[in-house]
Order: C-alpha cells, then structure tokens, then sequence
C-alpha cells in the first residue's frame, strides 16, 4: 500500500510544486527544482520510503523505470521550443563571450581534476570523480537537464548525484547573491562597460518579451483544453525521439546504452526545433520541466542523509567552490583580453552557471535590459552543448585516471 501511496507523490507532487511556484511569489523565489529536491529529502528522512521488505522489489522497479524515462522524454520537450536560429543574429562578441565561457568552465574542471584527484586518497577519495566533474561541465553549460542527462549517461550512482546537487545548490545561492549585489559592480570596474549598449543585431523588443514567454517556466494556461492537444503531440513527438534512439542503439549492437539514447534524442531534439511548427507549440518547456520534477523527486527521495558527512563529502564540497570561484575568474581574465562588455560577461556567465531563467533576474539587478537576449541565447546554446561537452569530458578525464 505505501509503495502504491510513494508512486502517487512521484506524479502529484509536481503538480502541485507546479501550482505553488505559479500562485506564490515566495515558492517563485525557491524554484521548481529546490522544491523538488527539498520534497525528496523529506519523504527519506521522515521515514516514508522504508516499505516493508516484500515491497522492496517492487518500489526499486518503480524507480528505476521512472528513473530510465523521465529524463529522456524529458530533454526533447525542453529544447523544442529554443530558437536557435536566432544564434545566427546576435552580435560577434556574444559568441566570443560564449567560447570564452565554455572554455573557462572546461579548463577550470580539467585543473580540478588533477588538483583533487589525489585528495583523500586512498581511504576518502571523491566519490566517482571523473562523473562527477562530467556532470559539472553538463550543470555548468546547461543546467539541471544536463546534470541529469549526464546522470543517466554515464551512470553516476544517485547518492553522489544528489550530493554533488545539494553541494551546487547552496554554494551557487550565495554566488548568484554576490553577482546580483556587489558581483555585477566589481565586473564593470574590471571590464569596458557603457561603450556598446546594442544587443542582438536586428532583435526587436518583442524578440525580448517573446522570449521571456517561451524560455522560462510560464505555466499560465498550460491545462487549457486546446493548449493540452498540442502538448499530447509534443508528448508523443518526444517519446518517438526516445524510441529511435532506443532503436539505433539496439541496431549499433549496445543494448539500450543510455550514452547513445541520450546523444541521439538531444540530436534529434535540436533538428526539430528547427522545424516552426514544432517549435511554436506552446509550453513545451514547461511539460518537460514537469518530468525533471518527477526525476528529481524520486531521486532525492533515495538519497542517504549519512554521506553529507563523510570525509569524502568535505573534499567534494571543496572542489565545487574551487570550480565555482576559478571559473569565474579564469573567464574574467579571457573577457579581459577580448574585451567583452562587463554586463555581457555577467550574464553570460551567470546564463551558463545556472541556466536562462536566471538571465532576467540579473539583467533586472543591473538595470540592463539590452543583454537579456544575449544572455538567454548562450544559454540556450549551452542547453544544447552541454551533454555532449560532458560526454567528451568523460572520456578526455578517463584517460588520466
């Protein structure tokens, strides 16, 4: 009976986070994620996920299989709805500002890993370092899809998931704090700032409030009866994505690798985007964001509250903000060189740290709108790059390890 009650929580709840984050200012602040995540922890530290040990079997199997489909029928529908082609309009500094970010954020986790690879060795080592710092180079250029696409990729066990999570989490809150009160102003004392006010070339305003519309989490009419059959056949478009890369990788002879499935529907993903008809269906975005929210409750609600505080965790939670505070840093020095404009690098940065839906917040602290666009569309790139970023992370790490 509890597992049938646990299963019922992993469909609900979304929605009802869904409806808070969307009626509540106070939840809006949290976000959907660290709602999520916070219900997760919850349900395993209050004991509700201890059923009886004849159901034991049964609630692995519901996990797993939850697990296995939430994030791959998840990824099409969130990038469905990016406009990549506006790419093609936005200025020559944008895209140097994007390379020197990916660049920055790369080069920063390859230090990583030989500064702490040793650390704790033998007896307390980072768990699964090179994942893990395969998943940061996924969480850094693209956010929570592709820290959990990576997951599943490279099949990172879910405690370390979680605990890298948890870690990233409060570490970045007190970094986004920093950009959006002192960060932004120390940066335009480093960098040229108030020289060049244009943004996207050829980008209208209704670009900026288009994108605000279709970018971030908007679930205003997503239940309305004509808004629900467009996002049946987005639904079904995203399940057939997962199903030809299921298929190609039976075909190529690898089972069901969850290396190819993902690379495949991301692929096939991005390809559809393209295509307007797919890429105006409303709220698609937002469909996915449910099926992350289904993931990252059921995968928080397995996690083990004891390996906050091993030896192990400390040393993890060191090389995070390692990786936050020299990554920063190493991207103001290449900004620097290139001259990049100092609001541009603020948002840019913050786009690949944590995702578009953070753009506005800061273009707002900044009292800069002209590089909301920008900004947004560099994460939306990185959306795009940064599972395959995380794959070829994995396998350049492994080769040292």
């Amino acid at each position: 009976m509890r597992t049938y009650l646990i299963a019922f929580i992993y469909i609900a709840a979304p929605l009802l986070i869904i409806y808070l984050f969307q009626n509540f200012r106070f939840f809006s602040k949290i976000g959907t994620v660290l709602m999520a995540y916070g219900l997760g922890i919850i349900m395993s530290l209050s004991g509700l996920m201890k059923v009886p040990a004849a159901d034991v079997p049964l609630m692995l199997t519901l996990q797993e299989w939850v697990m296995n489909l939430a994030v791959p029928i998840a990824i099409p529908l969130m990038l469905f709805s990016s406009h990549f082609a506006l790419w093609f309009k936005t200025l020559k500094k944008t895209f140097t500002t994007l390379i020197a970010g990916l660049v920055s954020i790369s080069a920063t986790l390859i230090i990583a890993f030989f500064l702490f690879r040793n650390v704790g060795a033998p007896d307390n080592p980072i768990p699964e370092l090179v994942k893990t710092l395969a998943m940061l180079v996924g969480m850094y250029t693209g956010g929570t899809l592709n820290f959990a696409s990576l997951q599943k990729a490279l099949d990172v066990p879910r405690d370390t998931y979680i605990l890298v999570q948890t870690f990233d989490t409060a570490l970045s809150f007190f970094l986004l704090l920093f950009v959006m009160t002192v960060g932004y102003k120390l940066f335009r004392w480093i960098l040229p700032y108030g020289k060049d006010k244009r943004t996207a070339s050829g980008t209208q305003d209704n670009a900026l409030k288009s994108y605000e519309k279709e970018t971030f989490e908007d679930y205003s009419g997503m239940f309305q009866k004509k808004t629900r059959r467009k996002l049946g056949m987005a639904l079904l478009l995203s399940i057939a994505c997962l199903a030809i890369g299921a298929g190609l990788s039976m075909l190529l002879g690898a089972g069901l690798n969850e290396l190819i499935i993902i690379l495949t529907i991301t692929t096939l993903a991005i390809a559809a985007s393209f295509w307007k008809k797919v890429r105006e269906i409303p709220k698609t975005f937002e469909l996915g964001m449910y099926f992350i929210l289904v993931f990252s409750i059921v995968i928080a609600s397995m996690f083990d509250i004891h390996t906050l505080f091993s030896r192990e965790s400390l040393n993890l939670l060191g090389m995070i903000s390692f990786i936050l505070v020299f990554s920063i840093a190493l991207h103001l020095v290449f900004a620097r060189i290139f001259k990049i404009e100092a609001d541009l690098f603020t948002v840019s940065h913050i786009a690949l740290l944590f995702s578009p839906p953070f753009v506005p917040p800061v273009a707002a602290a900044m009292n800069n709108r002209n590089v909301l666009v920008n900004g947004i569309i560099i994460g939306l790139i990185g959306y795009a790059v940064g599972t395959y970023l995380g794959v070829f992370m994995a396998w350049v790490l492994q080769l040292f390890a």
